[in-house]
């Protein structure tokens, strides 16, 4: 079967024929272009002169992006462990570079995506490295190819020393956090894809049922996915993007900025 990647959200489907639409981007949290759809293969990203840039974040994390950009864009993020590596928001693309870089850098025993828009090339990823793909049972139903290597899920897991991945809800039902109790030096950190989104100014977050829709998530659902991140220690957050990373009191920040933005669903902000 072929292999068609979506060019907006990037997200892998097969088949012999392209499907008629992705269903990622016809839902309402993500968007098809005013052009339509459009497909895309590896081969073609390729001859593009896509490849796949290595970033180290800090001791043991290494960020892994696509240049040119691609799709939304995202950041995946690859967490080390004694007990072996997780690749956590895997980009759409991938080449034999790319697999090489892992290799070298201790392999994967483990892919997961904190929602569907970062599904990216996890099956590639997982076949490349015979690595279990780990996904919430509630989001399964997003899961734009079956492959037997997908584990499912609930509430939280710990797939690896000092990796534990945390179901919040929220933007998707499934929508997720990894906490990596070992980073930042011991105070903890979050891996969140855009689950707890830190924006621009990297100082705040915000909780949003749909950004390119500007459309909000509800108080019971902010307070849900606060609530599934109060039982763990970070000290920093690090989002789907390069430059989305909070460094400083994050668990603090996480707390603040959900009483703030509920204030102004609620329409008590003080005015300005």
């Amino acid at each position: 079967m072929a292999l068609w990647i979506c060019a907006t959200c990037v997200n892998h489907h097969e088949g012999e024929q392209p499907p008629a639409s992705c269903k990622i981007c016809a839902d309402e949290r993500q968007w098809v272009p005013i052009t339509g759809q459009r497909w895309t293969t590896l081969e073609e990203l390729a001859r593009d002169g896509h490849t796949v840039e290595f970033r180290e974040q800090e001791p043991n994390l290494v960020g892994l992006g696509v240049k040119p950009g691609l799709g939304i864009n995202q950041r995946g993020l690859l967490v080390r462990t004694s007990g072996g590596n997780l690749l956590w928001d895997p980009p759409g693309f991938l080449d034999d570079d790319a697999v090489r870089t892992v290799r070298e850098l201790g392999g994967l025993a483990a892919v997961s995506s904190s929602h569907p828009h970062m599904y990216g090339a996890a099956v590639e990823w997982s076949r490349a490295f015979d690595a279990p793909i780990l996904l919430p049972e509630a989001d399964q139903e997003w899961m734009t190819r079956t492959d037997p290597a997908v584990r499912t899920w609930s509430g939280s897991l710990s797939p690896l020393p000092g990796v534990t991945l945390v179901q919040c809800g929220g933007h998707f039902p499934g929508s997720s956090v990894l906490h990596w109790a070992d980073g930042a030096d011991g105070a903890g950190v979050l891996l969140t894809g855009d689950t707890i989104y830190v924006t621009p100014g990297r100082d705040r977050v915000t909780f949003l049922w749909s950004a390119p829709n500007m459309l909000p998530l509800p108080e019971r659902l902010v307070r849900q996915v606060v609530a599934a991140v109060r039982p763990y220690e970070f000290g920093r957050i690090y989002g789907g993007w390069w430059t989305s990373v909070l460094d400083g009191d994050a668990k603090q920040v996480v707390e603040r900025c959900a009483e703030r933005y509920v204030q102004f669903l609620r329409g008590d902000a003080p005015e300005a």
